[in-house]
């Protein structure tokens, strides 16, 4: 089997402009970025407002392994396999991040023959969005140590500086920093700290925003500090949202590209799932339902995460709802949640399975408390035995689970023409109702205890260091309405990545709390979870290389 970069490199691309006609798209509605990228003029996208909207697919996981489990690789094939079957399908998914590029993953683009082209420049600068909400979170935090340095005007409590900056690496030695050394002239000395860019507050709020006037009172509302009389001091306050919005002008619109079979893939906005809401932004989804006869769509990590933050809060930002749902399992993912080594996982091990198979029950469960009945998708790995499979298949089935094998990574659209037969058939039926987990008039530790009881089936939440007194001073500023967003571990159903499978009698441990007032919706940060990760003792930068004729190889 060729690699992921090989296989891309021998695939045979359309000009973006045709890409765009087989969605209604003329040239003038997109600005090219070369030939097989293009941006979507947001006005172009007028012209389709009173079309009904197109049936919404959402593709989540099971808790992942540290190397994920195909839920990009699948959603691709499923859009592949529609396009086969005759539907006009769109593929909607996230930009990757530089940070886990070079860190673990090596590319998010999908894999094998389920790949967004052109995939070195997906995975590398793309069309500069990443750039752009670096620059322009970066651009906030130097006009608010601006403002501090000249003379403060505002009366900002440098101990209350709550902004940190951005960049888009991971990077461990920037979570904690002091800034401002070097004298008088180079500003006031401080505590500062870094975020990587796709778990910043810009991120977020580029990602939930409709349009330009929207993106901008998003930004204003930004809080940065708080003054000596603990008032909260905004972005508004700086007068910095024109400029970002300047900044962040060409990202607001989202990106064109194609699959390796031609398929229309819109690209755009990164939030981690694991910090953020981890889904591609709203204008996408939107732009998408319009343009597509049915649209495909990815949460970030496992269903406990992006697809509960998509279902609670993204479906009622952008209004809209998934007509189906897929659930991406993977006999590896079991066998770990059963206990298997990282080293033990393409060995194969009926026992592990049956041990953690719990994991995949409690994602179901969830999901059918959305009113979603999942359609699980055994991603299959070329490791995974006949047995293994069977077992899977056979438990799903008598859970009343739709349970089919997807080889969307081997033989791309072909390989998951059965998983595309039955997400049609699924979308057929009646429109399920929306029932979130939470009313958002409810006090701010009723929804988190609502999520971590409900979605995670932990017996309580323990409030830990000043998170309660955060949680109050973020109601008694006006936000108790707000969303909540939790920072929690991809890796397991609880706060701690070492409780796999289905934890039993455990409560969750919030450690800290954030407000992110331009996205609308607090953070509750659990466990040990980072917003700038590190690198691990390997990384695929390590294996990545350009040669002397400038071909990249290494990414995956």
């Amino acid at each position: 089997m060729k690699s992921d970069i090989e296989i891309a490199h021998d695939a045979r691309m359309l000009p973006i402009d045709e890409i765009g006609s087989m969605i209604g798209l003329d040239r003038k509605d997109l600005v090219c970025c070369g030939d097989y990228k293009a941006k979507i003029e947001l006005s172009s996208l007028s012209r389709f407002g009173e079309k009904v909207d197109a049936p919404l697919v959402l593709v989540t996981s099971t808790n992942p392994t540290s190397a994920g489990e195909g839920k990009t690789t699948t959603s691709v094939g499923l859009a592949q396999a529609l396009n086969r079957l005759g539907k006009k399908a769109i593929v909607t998914l996230r930009e990757p991040s530089l940070g886990p590029v070079f860190g673990i993953k090596g590319g998010a683009a999908g894999g094998g023959y389920s790949q967004v082209l052109p995939m070195e420049d997906i995975n590398l600068h793309f069309t500069g969005d990443m750039h752009a909400v670096t620059a322009a979170h970066n651009l906030l935090a130097a006009m608010l140590d601006n403002r501090i340095h000249r003379r403060n005007p505002l009366g900002i409590d440098i101990n209350a500086v709550v902004y940190r900056r951005a960049v888009d690496m991971n990077d461990r030695v920037l979570r904690n920093i002091v800034i401002g050394l070097g004298g008088r002239s180079t500003g006031v000395p401080r505590e500062d700290g870094y975020d990587i860019t796709a778990a910043s507050e810009i991120m977020a709020t580029l990602g939930l925003s409709r349009d330009y006037k929207d993106l901008k009172e998003r930004i204003s509302r930004i809080v940065v500090a708080y003054d000596q009389n603990d008032n909260p001091v905004t972005a508004g306050d700086l007068n910095a949202q024109g400029a970002m919005c300047a900044l962040l002008r060409d990202a607001l619109k989202p990106n064109l590209v194609q699959t390796l079979e031609n398929t229309p893939a819109i690209v755009h906005t990164g939030p981690f799932g694991n910090i953020a809401h981890g889904t591609n932004s709203i204008l996408a989804t939107t732009a998408a339902l319009k343009l597509g006869e049915i649209v495909v769509t990815e949460a970030g990590f496992g269903a406990d995460l992006g697809a509960e933050k998509f279902l609670n809060i993204v479906c009622r930002v952008g209004d809209f709802y998934p007509r189906a749902c897929v659930l991406v399992v993977s006999a590896r993912a079991l066998k770990m949640h059963g206990g298997a080594g990282k080293s033990q996982l393409s060995r194969k091990d009926l026992d592990a399975i049956k041990r953690g198979i719990c994991n995949l029950e409690k994602h179901a469960e969830n999901l059918t408390d959305f009113g979603l009945s999942p359609i699980v998708a055994l991603n299959l790995f070329t490791s995974d035995s006949p047995e293994e499979v069977k077992l899977i298949l056979d438990h799903c089935g008598s859970l009343g689970l739709k349970a089919v094998v997807s080889e969307a990574w081997g033989r791309g659209g072909e390989g998951a023409l059965e998983l595309a037969e039955a997400v049609l058939e699924r979308c057929a039926r009646k429109a399920p109702i929306p029932r979130p987990v939470y009313a958002r008039e409810a006090p701010i530790k009723e929804k988190i205890e609502q999520i971590a009881k409900k979605i995670y089936g932990a017996d309580g939440v323990d409030y830990e260091g000043n998170s309660s007194s955060l949680i109050a001073r973020y109601e008694g500023m006006g936000y108790g309405h707000s969303f909540v967003c939790v920072a929690k571990t991809q890796y397991s159903l609880s706060h701690d990545p070492s409780l796999l499978g289905r934890p039993r009698n455990w409560r969750l441990a919030v450690r800290h709390v954030r407000l992110s007032a331009g996205a609308d919706f607090i953070i509750p940060v659990t466990g040990d979870i980072m917003t700038m990760p590190g690198l691990p003792r390997v990384p695929a930068a390590e294996r990545i290389d350009c040669d002397e004729f400038g071909r990249i190889s290494g990414l995956s």
